[in-house]
């Protein structure tokens, strides 16, 4: 991990044009190639990213991330004109995010049983990797269609968030651009459905219970 404080210009260049004007901005390159590129404002979300696999080339005064995306590239030129302070370090081996027991069987429930979520619904894979962390289920629909299903106990404002910034990684893969998102939770809060409504995403919420009378087989009793 390496993370840079400096005075830059950002200009990214590819399937649309986007300038950051100079300014004081914390710059991330993680050893997986991901570049972010932060504002001391705006919450935990980046400005501008760049998702691996990754070129980064170094001249003086200019950074510049390359990416292919399918036959054309995407380039994040980082025009510095000021570093204000450098630091990195290996951060070894990340471990993996551990969920709580309802979530953990909720996931091993619904992965065996994704029509529950929505009719039609079949698994692809279980934690499909992005580089802000794995997407609980990744699923084709009736269609033919990608989704990218959240599982929480609880469904909040923050489970649409995360969701949220799970489809901005997704989409910008290539074949992944229709993906779309569905949140599943025992709870879905008002707050959070009116959000996820607001956003184009669906939620359902599902209970585990229920999951697993539905998938113990029926025994029928014979008297001789």
């Amino acid at each position: 991990m390496r993370l840079v404080v400096a005075r830059c210009e950002v200009v990214y260049t590819g399937r649309l044009s986007a300038v950051l004007p100079e300014s004081t901005r914390l710059l991330m390159f993680k050893a997986d190639g991901s570049v972010l590129v932060h504002a001391d404002s705006g919450g935990f979300k980046p400005l501008n990213w760049m998702t691996p696999p990754t070129v980064i080339e170094e001249s003086e005064g200019l950074i510049l991330v390359r990416k292919r995306a399918g036959k054309t590239e995407d380039r994040l030129e980082i025009r510095v004109h000021e570093v204000l302070s450098e630091f990195e370090t290996d951060m070894g081996e990340a471990a993996g995010l551990e969920k709580d027991g309802v979530e953990r069987h909720l996931q091993e429930e619904l992965a065996g049983q994704p029509d529950a979520i929505e009719p039609g619904l079949r698994l692809v894979r279980r934690e499909w990797p992005t580089d802000i962390g794995p997407v609980d289920l990744m699923c084709r629909d009736a269609d033919g269609g990608l989704v990218a299903v959240e599982i929480k106990r609880v469904g909040t404002l923050e489970a649409v968030e995360q969701l949220t910034r799970y489809l901005e990684r997704l989409q910008l893969e290539p074949g992944l651009e229709a993906c779309r998102g569905i949140l599943a939770a025992q709870r879905v809060a008002k707050q959070a459905r009116t959000l996820a409504d607001g956003r184009g995403l669906g939620w359902v919420e599902v209970d585990l219970a229920t999951l697993r009378e539905e998938r113990e087989p029926e025994l029928t009793l014979f008297s001789l």
